[in-house]
C-alpha cells in the first residue's frame, strides 16, 4: 500500500466500515446514554492526542477529549495559555488526520442518525 492510498483511506471511510465502528461502540449499550458513553470510551482509547487543527482559521492543540455532565463529548483545545472546549461533532479535523479519527467520523454518523 502506498502512502497516497493510505492517506485516502484514512480520509474517507466507507459505509460498511462506519457501520462496523458504530456497532463496536454500541454493542452492549441499551440506550442513547450508554451508546454515547461507548463512543466516548472508544475515542478515549483510540484517538491519538494531542494534535493540531484549525478553528476559525486559528491553530489550536487538541489536548484530549472529555464527556461533560450533560453527556456531550467535547475536545479540550488550547492556544497559548487559553483553553476552550468544542463539541467533537463540530471539531474540524486536520489533514492528515490523527490516528483514531475514524471514531470521530463514526460518532458523527451515529449522532446524525444516518
Amino acid at each position: 500500500m502506498t502512502k497516497k492510498t493510505s492517506k485516502k483511506r484514512r480520509q474517507s471511510l466507507g459505509k460498511d466500515r462506519l457501520a462496523a465502528l458504530i456497532e463496536e461502540a454500541t454493542v452492549d449499550a441499551y440506550n442513547e446514554s450508554e451508546q454515547r458513553t461507548g463512543f466516548y470510551t472508544m475515542l478515549d482509547e483510540h484517538l491519538n492526542t494531542p494534535f493540531e487543527t484549525q478553528i476559525l482559521g486559528v491553530a489550536v492543540i487538541v489536548e484530549h477529549i472529555e464527556m461533560t455532565d450533560d453527556e456531550q463529548i467535547v475536545a479540550v483545545c488550547r492556544r497559548g495559555h487559553s483553553r476552550q472546549t468544542i463539541s467533537i461533532l463540530d471539531l474540524p479535523l486536520p489533514n492528515p488526520r490523527p490516528v483514531g479519527a475514524e471514531w470521530i467520523e463514526a460518532y458523527r454518523q451515529w449522532a446524525n442518525g444516518t
